[in-house]
């Protein structure tokens, strides 16, 4: 299963919604890059996204985006295929 990375803060419900899902596709670990504890982490995020707001998530070397791109993503049933390309 490919690795998951999701920049995200301690308090944001839709980083919460995005893991929920992540765990119920299968995912055991979701890496956490918490930008409000490591500020130097947000611009980071932002290089590598171009966006500013959490969480950004990763999958392996695909940048997924946010928690709706997500939720597409795994409505259009192309989630679990990218979580498990190795």
């Amino acid at each position: 299963m490919n690795t998951v990375v999701m920049y995200s803060t301690q308090v944001c419900p839709y980083c919460q919604m995005a893991e929920r899902l992540l765990k119920a596709r299968g995912v055991e670990h979701v890496e956490k890059v918490l930008i409000d504890k490591e500020p130097e982490r947000r611009e980071e995020m932002m290089q590598r996204t171009g966006r500013r707001t959490v969480p950004q998530i990763f999958i392996g070397e695909t940048h997924v985006g946010g928690y709706d791109d997500l939720s597409a993503l795994d409505r259009a049933g192309e989630l679990t295929p990218l979580l498990e390309t190795a």
